[in-house]
């Protein structure tokens, strides 16, 4: 197990691949693991280094007291980066790996080859409701959150014929940190990256899925206008579509690499 040690928490990541390739890194969503990349690290591993980091407070990696910030789940990859001694890098996020991904490349885009922000919104929701989300979670831990939480993820017709995957996602979050979900909630509640968008100049690749209620079409469409010479594909899937629909998400991702 590959564990990067910080003097506030533990960063856990697995490497796929052959390290003198170009290294692509995965970024989870809330409430999920790396584990969530096996559809993308199973066919990218051939073409690059991957690597897939546990973010705070989620799967193996430590959950310091929060709340968080954006600035630190950005400064984590940072960190990762230096601990491979990986000077540049493709990232890819989804959801809160996404807005991660916005981050770094209006703040660190030396860093970085590319971008891709899959499912995600230069503002995620609003800070009323997460910061309830965040005090709930607190006070009766995560069961009730990993009930509801294929209806947020997925499609119906996604989750009554692939009851395997959903069940295993949820154990996941059943299992996971109240503290660290709850601080990379707090960290959501204010994460805006509206106003920096047009900063941004390294390439980057929108992923929005047709279904998605969180983090909608709109939602990558604005960020397209935002950000000159971006690219928007729209995939038929709900709010995690690197799961629902992989095949669709892997050309998406894998034509704009290959265009760079």
């Amino acid at each position: 197990m590959a564990i990067l040690k910080l003097s506030s928490h533990d960063v856990h990541y697995q490497i796929f691949g052959d390290a003198s390739k170009p290294t692509l890194i995965f970024s989870n969503s809330l409430g999920t693991n790396l584990s969530m990349w096996e559809p993308q690290y199973a066919v990218l591993q051939a073409a690059y280094c991957v690597v897939c980091y546990d973010t705070r407070g989620h799967g193996l990696s430590g959950a310091p007291k929060g709340p968080y910030t954006l600035a630190e789940l950005g400064e984590d990859v940072l960190a990762l980066l230096d601990h491979l001694q990986v000077e540049e890098a493709h990232f890819c996020g989804i959801s809160m790996g996404g807005i991660t991904g916005l981050w770094l490349a209006i703040n660190h885009p030396e860093r970085f080859l590319s971008v891709s922000v899959c499912n995600s919104a230069a503002k995620i929701g609003q800070e009323g409701p997460w910061r309830e989300r965040a005090a709930l979670v607190r006070e009766q831990g995560l069961h009730p959150i990993a009930s509801t939480a294929a209806g947020r993820w997925f499609t119906a017709d996604f989750v009554s014929s692939h009851p395997d995957t959903i069940s295993k996602m949820q154990q996941d979050l059943a299992a996971g940190s109240a503290e660290g979900y709850a601080s990379c909630c707090e960290a959501l509640a204010v994460a805006d990256v509206r106003a920096q968008l047009g900063e941004i100049q390294i390439p980057l690749l929108l992923v929005a899925g047709t279904e998605d209620p969180v983090t909608t079409v709109a939602d990558a469409e604005f960020m397209q206008v935002a950000v000159a010479g971006s690219k928007l594909y729209a995939i038929p899937a709900s709010h995690i579509s690197n799961i629902e629909a992989p095949e669709a998400f892997n050309q998406a991702l894998g034509e704009f690499l290959d265009s760079l």
